[in-house]
């Protein structure tokens, strides 16, 4: 059967991999509302085609915090990637350079930033939890640098692991001839088995709940690397995270893992880029399966989008080629939909071009008597 959307991967992912594997990728908070809600909400966006526009060259290159990418379409950071394919996040570095995008290395990788960075050239980010222990941070984060990451994406809604409730059923741990390959030397790379999740267990052990503000300020005193926050929803701390120093705000509820009944982060996405008010870049992580979406986003203001459940679903289908593919098909949908909304670069890409069900209705012009 020839793969038409993004979508269709999870079904074979489901498939193929073991329940526990795949419950795991799948799975939200609770009772998944706000993971239903992340796909959902797009549907409440419509767009506002304009034509008769010159649509013959489009153009979707941009920049991210000064490195140029081809697309505003860039790969979230997800953990375990070995669980789905042998190659896990080789094959996912593999993919986002050939596709000239950026990859976000997960902290929980089942591969190091020196394995990842031996892949070859490419842009990348690494996601960074905030370890009890800050010297295994300050490592860490040394690491990345040397290994030429790019930027660090800070995880800030995760004081205490989400509630999920198939983990907690399948008993999650990591397969035994995988490891947390960042942590191996550091004596925290295993996970042990729980009488509930196993990675539960692991962060209520490893990951500090004090974790603040301060910390932010503490992080850009052991790096240049610029910081991305990841996990805001609200103008508030969209506000003190710019003056914490952020580069960048990524809107996530981290695929809808930790609090329940958040809203979908298209839904918050316009709050925080009005807060952000054009100081730093903002950008929107969660639900996207879609070109469509992508271009939704945008119109919202965000400078971009990062994908997550869909690289692991299609590395599991197909491995490096499925990632590819994705981003291929989710770059080609997104320039057909530039093209019949009438922009040929980024920023015609306006407010304009959608309308929302929170939207008062486009004023008309009195009816002339």
């Amino acid at each position: 059967m020839e793969i038409t959307n993004v979508t269709e991967y999870q079904e074979i992912a489901k498939q193929k991999l073991p329940k526990m594997v795949y419950d795991y990728y799948a799975s939200g908070a609770e009772d998944q509302w706000t993971l239903h809600e992340n796909r959902f909400a797009f549907t409440k966006i419509l767009f506002r085609p304009r034509i008769l526009i010159d649509v013959s060259k489009i153009d979707m290159t941009t920049t991210v915090l000064g490195f140029k990418i081809s697309m505003p379409i860039m790969i979230a950071p997800t953990a375990f990637q070995k669980m789905a394919h042998p190659e896990g996040e080789y094959a996912t570095a593999r993919a986002a350079s050939a596709a000239g995008t950026i990859m976000t290395l997960s902290s929980w990788a089942t591969s190091s930033v020196e394995e990842v960075a031996s892949t070859g050239p490419g842009i990348r980010f690494f996601q960074l939890y905030v370890y009890k222990d800050r010297n295994v941070v300050a490592q860490l984060v040394r690491r990345a640098e040397r290994a030429g990451f790019k930027a660090i994406a800070l995880t800030v809604d995760t004081p205490r692991l989400g509630r999920r409730e198939a983990d907690i059923k399948n008993r999650f741990t990591l397969p035994p001839f995988l490891t947390l390959k960042n942590f191996e030397g550091l004596d925290l790379g295993k996970m042990d088995k729980a009488d509930d999740s196993g990675l539960a267990s692991y962060v209520a052990g490893q990951i500090d709940r004090s974790l603040s503000w301060k910390d932010v300020k503490w992080l850009q005193t052991i790096t240049k690397l610029p910081i991305l926050v990841k996990g805001v929803l609200t103008a508030e701390d969209t506000r003190i995270a710019i003056q914490a120093g952020a580069a960048g705000i990524i809107v996530s509820n981290h695929g809808a893992r930790q609090l329940d009944y958040v809203p979908a982060t298209i839904m918050a996405l316009e709050e925080v880029v009005k807060a952000a008010q054009g100081r730093v870049p903002v950008f929107l992580d969660g639900g996207v399966r879609r070109g469509t979406d992508v271009f939704k986003a945008l119109a919202l203001g965000a400078s971009g989008i990062f994908i997550g459940r869909p690289v692991v679903f299609s590395l599991a289908a197909e491995g490096e080629a499925g990632v590819r593919k994705v981003l291929s098909m989710l770059r080609e949908e997104f320039e057909l939909t530039m093209a019949l909304s009438g922009c040929r670069s980024l920023k015609e890409i306006t407010r304009d071009h959608i309308m929302t069900e929170w939207d008062s209705p486009h004023p008309r012009p009195a009816p002339r008597l």
